[in-house]
């Protein structure tokens, strides 16, 4: 399966590209392409340096999606409709949201567009075709990029498709020690997203660092 992942130079990008491309080929994507290449050969030396072979190539975020079965939006949500707006091509393809809509005053809170979630808000703004599927969006974000270190976080996944579901819980179980879980129809991923300012807030005021979920 290939994976693209649409801003696959930030931090949850290149995380995602550092723990997926040992066993997918991937994708990265991004505005400028030199870019995407430049965190490409870094991904790649950083996992041969540890004799981890991998699958990446770098490439604007149209090609990103072009080429892949699978597209994550690695973007934080403000970006979101306009990158949308100037992608297309999603057609029969599987789109993972780990988009969480927050605001920040003096704590962290939900902030869901009208749709109900970042999720509901891509599901709308793509080709019917496409099939939508909430997943990672309460992974600590700076943790992706730790590959020395487990990933041991369950995470909620939501889709009205059972295939395209279980395609993506799959993918979630094949990093590090991830555990998908069925959290329901896309119309629950509000429930899942909420979470994020929750461990945010939990992490600030307690002075914690990577804190998840872990379903027991």
């Amino acid at each position: 399966m290939k994976i693209g992942i649409v801003g696959g130079t930030g931090e949850i990008g290149e995380g995602m590209a550092l723990r997926l491309s040992p066993r997918y080929d991937v994708i990265v994507g991004s505005r400028e392409e030199a870019k995407a290449v430049m965190t490409c050969e870094a991904c790649r030396e950083t996992l041969e340096g540890q004799g981890i072979s991998c699958s990446l190539v770098g490439a604007s975020n149209q090609a990103a999606v072009d080429g892949a079965d699978l597209v994550v939006l690695a973007i934080p949500f403000k970006h979101v409709a306009p990158t949308l707006k100037t992608l297309g091509g999603f057609e029969g393809k599987i789109v993972v949201s780990p988009v969480n809509p927050i605001e920040r005053e003096t704590y962290f809170y939900y902030a869901p567009p009208p749709e109900g979630s970042a999720a509901m808000m891509i599901r709308g703004m793509l080709p019917a075709t496409a099939t939508v599927c909430a997943a990672f969006n309460n992974v600590a974000a700076n943790r992706w990029k730790k590959i020395d270190e487990e990933l041991d976080y369950s995470v909620a996944v939501c889709c009205d498709d059972p295939a395209a579901k279980q395609t993506v819980m799959e993918m979630v179980n094949n990093v590090s020690r991830l555990r998908a879980y069925d959290a329901g129809p896309l119309a629950a991923a509000s429930m899942v997203e909420s979470v994020t300012p929750l461990l945010l807030n939990i992490a600030r005021f307690n002075r914690m660092r990577d804190v998840g979920v872990r379903f027991i």
